[in-house]
Protein backbone atom coordinates (compact mmCIF):
# COMPACT_ATOMS: atom_id res chain seq x y z
CA UNK A 1 0.00 0.00 0.00
CA UNK A 2 1.72 3.38 -1.54
CA UNK A 3 2.12 5.82 1.64
CA UNK A 4 0.05 9.62 0.97
CA UNK A 5 2.21 12.39 -0.31
CA UNK A 6 2.41 14.76 1.76
CA UNK A 7 3.87 18.82 1.28
CA UNK A 8 5.21 20.64 4.12
CA UNK A 9 3.53 24.31 4.66
CA UNK A 10 3.85 27.35 7.04
CA UNK A 11 -0.02 28.84 8.43
CA UNK A 12 0.65 31.70 10.70
CA UNK A 13 3.88 30.97 11.77
CA UNK A 14 3.46 27.10 12.16
CA UNK A 15 5.11 24.14 10.11
CA UNK A 16 2.72 21.31 9.12
CA UNK A 17 2.40 18.57 6.71
CA UNK A 18 -0.55 18.27 4.38
CA UNK A 19 -1.97 15.82 1.77
CA UNK A 20 -1.52 16.97 -1.45
CA UNK A 21 -4.64 17.40 -3.35
CA UNK A 22 -6.03 19.23 0.14
CA UNK A 23 -7.32 22.40 0.02
CA UNK A 24 -5.44 25.36 2.27
CA UNK A 25 -8.84 25.20 4.19
CA UNK A 26 -8.99 21.74 4.63
CA UNK A 27 -5.42 21.45 5.97
CA UNK A 28 -6.23 24.39 8.36
CA UNK A 29 -8.91 22.75 9.55
CA UNK A 30 -7.20 19.44 9.99
CA UNK A 31 -4.81 21.63 12.46
CA UNK A 32 -7.77 22.85 13.87
CA UNK A 33 -6.59 26.61 12.47
CA UNK A 34 -9.34 28.62 12.47
CA UNK A 35 -10.52 30.17 8.62
CA UNK A 36 -14.05 30.87 8.73
CA UNK A 37 -16.54 30.19 5.91
CA UNK A 38 -19.93 29.87 5.37
CA UNK A 39 -20.45 28.52 2.08
CA UNK A 40 -18.02 25.61 2.51
CA UNK A 41 -19.24 21.91 3.25
CA UNK A 42 -16.79 18.98 3.21
CA UNK A 43 -20.25 16.72 1.83
CA UNK A 44 -20.04 18.62 -1.48
CA UNK A 45 -17.38 20.62 -3.74
CA UNK A 46 -16.07 23.86 -2.47
CA UNK A 47 -17.63 26.77 -4.89
CA UNK A 48 -15.98 29.50 -3.03
CA UNK A 49 -19.22 31.46 -2.77
CA UNK A 50 -18.93 33.74 0.63
CA UNK A 51 -15.62 34.71 0.12
CA UNK A 52 -15.15 34.76 3.67
CA UNK A 53 -11.92 32.11 3.85
CA UNK A 54 -10.08 34.65 1.71
CA UNK A 55 -6.23 34.09 3.33
CA UNK A 56 -2.68 35.76 2.10
CA UNK A 57 -0.22 33.32 0.58
CA UNK A 58 3.30 33.82 -0.34
CA UNK A 59 5.22 31.13 -1.97
CA UNK A 60 9.13 30.06 -1.17
CA UNK A 61 10.10 31.44 -4.73
CA UNK A 62 8.44 34.87 -4.79
CA UNK A 63 9.93 37.49 -3.66
CA UNK A 64 9.85 39.08 0.41
CA UNK A 65 7.55 41.47 -0.49
CA UNK A 66 5.40 39.51 -3.01
CA UNK A 67 1.64 38.56 -1.56
CA UNK A 68 -2.07 37.15 -2.62
CA UNK A 69 -5.04 37.28 -1.58
CA UNK A 70 -6.92 33.36 -2.15
CA UNK A 71 -10.05 31.52 -1.24
CA UNK A 72 -8.77 29.01 1.08
CA UNK A 73 -11.46 26.41 0.08
CA UNK A 74 -10.08 26.10 -3.65
CA UNK A 75 -6.40 27.09 -3.37
CA UNK A 76 -4.52 23.65 -3.18
CA UNK A 77 -1.76 23.35 -0.92
CA UNK A 78 1.58 23.39 -2.41
CA UNK A 79 5.52 22.67 -1.17
CA UNK A 80 6.73 26.06 0.78
CA UNK A 81 3.45 27.45 0.66
CA UNK A 82 3.48 30.24 3.10
CA UNK A 83 -0.19 31.33 4.70
CA UNK A 84 -1.37 33.90 6.87
CA UNK A 85 -5.09 34.00 7.81
CA UNK A 86 -5.13 36.92 10.12
CA UNK A 87 -3.10 39.73 8.02
CA UNK A 88 -4.19 43.51 7.98
CA UNK A 89 -5.07 43.02 3.83
CA UNK A 90 -6.97 39.82 5.41
CA UNK A 91 -9.04 40.98 7.80
CA UNK A 92 -9.76 44.12 5.83
CA UNK A 93 -11.65 42.05 3.06
CA UNK A 94 -13.32 40.02 5.87
CA UNK A 95 -14.86 43.33 7.35
CA UNK A 96 -15.96 44.29 3.77
CA UNK A 97 -17.61 40.94 3.06
CA UNK A 98 -19.18 40.61 6.36
CA UNK A 99 -20.49 44.42 6.14
CA UNK A 100 -22.26 43.83 2.90
CA UNK A 101 -23.70 40.32 4.22
CA UNK A 102 -25.08 42.60 6.54
CA UNK A 103 -26.72 44.74 4.34
CA UNK A 104 -28.56 41.55 2.74
CA UNK A 105 -29.30 40.12 5.79
CA UNK A 106 -29.71 42.54 8.35
CA UNK A 107 -31.76 40.39 10.83
CA UNK A 108 -29.16 36.83 10.77
CA UNK A 109 -28.16 36.04 14.19
CA UNK A 110 -25.93 34.36 12.36
CA UNK A 111 -23.95 36.91 10.15
CA UNK A 112 -24.56 39.81 13.43
CA UNK A 113 -22.49 37.42 15.50
CA UNK A 114 -19.73 36.90 12.88
CA UNK A 115 -19.45 40.74 12.05
CA UNK A 116 -19.50 41.76 15.92
CA UNK A 117 -16.27 39.50 16.02
CA UNK A 118 -14.67 41.61 13.26
CA UNK A 119 -16.18 44.76 15.03
CA UNK A 120 -19.29 45.21 13.16
CA UNK A 121 -22.11 46.22 14.72
CA UNK A 122 -24.04 47.81 11.91
CA UNK A 123 -23.51 47.87 8.22
CA UNK A 124 -22.45 50.59 6.24
CA UNK A 125 -24.47 49.76 3.13
CA UNK A 126 -28.12 50.03 2.64
CA UNK A 127 -29.56 47.79 4.56
CA UNK A 128 -32.09 45.48 2.26
CA UNK A 129 -35.65 45.70 2.87
CA UNK A 130 -38.11 42.90 3.56
CA UNK A 131 -34.65 40.58 4.37
CA UNK A 132 -34.92 36.65 5.10
CA UNK A 133 -31.59 35.42 6.43
CA UNK A 134 -30.20 33.65 3.00
CA UNK A 135 -27.04 34.86 1.93
CA UNK A 136 -27.15 33.05 -1.87
CA UNK A 137 -24.15 31.23 -0.89
CA UNK A 138 -25.94 28.25 -3.06
CA UNK A 139 -25.13 25.80 -0.31
CA UNK A 140 -28.35 24.38 -0.41
CA UNK A 141 -28.52 24.38 -3.70
CA UNK A 142 -25.10 22.20 -3.81
CA UNK A 143 -26.11 19.76 -1.85
CA UNK A 144 -29.63 19.18 -3.13
CA UNK A 145 -27.57 18.16 -6.35
CA UNK A 146 -25.21 16.01 -4.88
CA UNK A 147 -27.91 14.23 -3.49
CA UNK A 148 -29.51 13.61 -6.46
CA UNK A 149 -32.65 15.39 -6.03
CA UNK A 150 -32.10 18.37 -7.67
CA UNK A 151 -34.83 19.97 -6.61
CA UNK A 152 -33.53 23.52 -5.21
CA UNK A 153 -32.67 26.61 -7.88
CA UNK A 154 -32.00 29.87 -7.90
CA UNK A 155 -33.81 32.02 -9.67
CA UNK A 156 -34.08 35.75 -11.06
CA UNK A 157 -31.14 37.43 -11.40
CA UNK A 158 -29.23 40.37 -9.78
CA UNK A 159 -30.09 41.71 -6.91
CA UNK A 160 -33.70 40.23 -7.34
CA UNK A 161 -31.77 36.58 -7.41
CA UNK A 162 -33.74 34.27 -4.62
CA UNK A 163 -33.38 30.22 -4.00
CA UNK A 164 -36.27 27.95 -4.02
CA UNK A 165 -38.21 24.89 -5.35
CA UNK A 166 -39.41 25.32 -8.48
CA UNK A 167 -41.06 21.52 -8.66
CA UNK A 168 -42.46 20.82 -5.74
CA UNK A 169 -42.84 16.91 -6.69
CA UNK A 170 -38.70 17.11 -6.93
CA UNK A 171 -38.41 17.51 -3.31
CA UNK A 172 -37.98 14.22 -0.57
CA UNK A 173 -38.13 16.18 2.32
CA UNK A 174 -34.36 15.05 3.52
CA UNK A 175 -33.53 18.16 5.70
CA UNK A 176 -30.22 18.24 3.98
CA UNK A 177 -31.00 22.11 2.80
CA UNK A 178 -32.00 23.76 5.56
CA UNK A 179 -29.45 21.76 8.16
CA UNK A 180 -26.83 22.63 6.01
CA UNK A 181 -27.55 26.13 5.43
CA UNK A 182 -25.14 28.65 7.36
CA UNK A 183 -27.64 31.11 8.61
CA UNK A 184 -30.70 28.44 9.42
CA UNK A 185 -32.98 30.65 6.65
CA UNK A 186 -34.52 27.52 5.18
CA UNK A 187 -37.27 26.82 7.80
CA UNK A 188 -39.34 23.35 8.51
CA UNK A 189 -41.46 22.39 10.80
CA UNK A 190 -42.11 18.85 12.39
CA UNK A 191 -44.97 17.66 14.40
CA UNK A 192 -44.99 13.91 15.29
CA UNK A 193 -44.55 11.88 12.31
CA UNK A 194 -45.41 15.17 9.94
CA UNK A 195 -42.95 17.24 8.43
CA UNK A 196 -43.25 20.47 6.16
CA UNK A 197 -40.56 21.73 4.48
CA UNK A 198 -40.66 24.72 1.50
CA UNK A 199 -44.35 24.50 1.65
CA UNK A 200 -44.73 20.79 1.31
CA UNK A 201 -45.83 18.45 4.01
CA UNK A 202 -44.30 14.78 4.04
CA UNK A 203 -45.08 11.62 6.20
CA UNK A 204 -42.24 10.28 8.14
CA UNK A 205 -41.55 7.13 8.79
CA UNK A 206 -40.63 6.31 12.60
CA UNK A 207 -38.09 3.90 14.18
CA UNK A 208 -39.69 0.90 14.77
CA UNK A 209 -38.02 0.67 18.08
CA UNK A 210 -37.32 4.21 19.69
CA UNK A 211 -40.36 6.16 17.32
CA UNK A 212 -37.72 8.90 16.46
CA UNK A 213 -38.07 10.12 13.03
CA UNK A 214 -36.59 8.72 10.49
CA UNK A 215 -37.44 9.52 6.42
CA UNK A 216 -39.77 10.46 4.78
CA UNK A 217 -41.04 7.79 2.04
CA UNK A 218 -39.73 9.78 -0.68
CA UNK A 219 -36.38 10.22 0.43
CA UNK A 220 -36.46 6.31 0.83
CA UNK A 221 -37.43 5.08 -2.27
CA UNK A 222 -34.98 7.99 -3.67
CA UNK A 223 -31.91 6.56 -1.57
CA UNK A 224 -32.98 3.17 -1.89
CA UNK A 225 -32.95 3.72 -6.09
CA UNK A 226 -29.42 6.08 -5.88
CA UNK A 227 -27.58 3.44 -3.32
CA UNK A 228 -29.67 -0.11 -4.76
CA UNK A 229 -30.00 -1.16 -0.98
CA UNK A 230 -33.40 -2.55 -0.21
CA UNK A 231 -36.01 0.16 1.18
CA UNK A 232 -35.95 -1.75 4.26
CA UNK A 233 -32.66 -0.64 5.05
CA UNK A 234 -33.83 2.68 5.47
CA UNK A 235 -36.97 2.82 7.67
CA UNK A 236 -34.15 1.79 10.53
CA UNK A 237 -31.92 3.78 12.83
CA UNK A 238 -28.01 2.96 12.71
CA UNK A 239 -28.73 2.30 16.57
CA UNK A 240 -32.07 -0.07 15.82
CA UNK A 241 -29.91 -1.71 13.27
CA UNK A 242 -26.69 -2.59 15.26
CA UNK A 243 -28.76 -3.91 18.29
CA UNK A 244 -31.04 -6.01 15.92
CA UNK A 245 -27.23 -7.41 14.34
CA UNK A 246 -25.84 -8.02 17.79
CA UNK A 247 -29.18 -9.95 18.71
CA UNK A 248 -29.16 -12.20 15.95
CA UNK A 249 -25.14 -12.73 16.35
CA UNK A 250 -25.90 -14.01 19.81
CA UNK A 251 -28.60 -15.84 18.70
CA UNK A 252 -26.15 -17.60 16.15
CA UNK A 253 -23.34 -18.46 18.78
CA UNK A 254 -25.41 -19.35 21.78
CA UNK A 255 -28.42 -20.53 20.22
Amino acid sequence: MSETKTVRITIDGRSIDAPVGQTVLEAARQHNIDIPSLCYHPGVEAFGACRLCVVEIRKHNWTPDWKQLVTSCLFPVEEGLIVETRSPEVMENRKVVLDLQLARVPNSDVIRQLAAEYGIHDTSYEKREDADDCIMCGLCVRVCDAIGAHAISTLSRGPEKYVDVPNKDACIGCLACALTCPTNAIEYIEEGNMRTIWDKTFEVVLDPVNKKPIATPEQIAHFSKQSGLPEDYFTKSDATRKKETAASFARVMFD
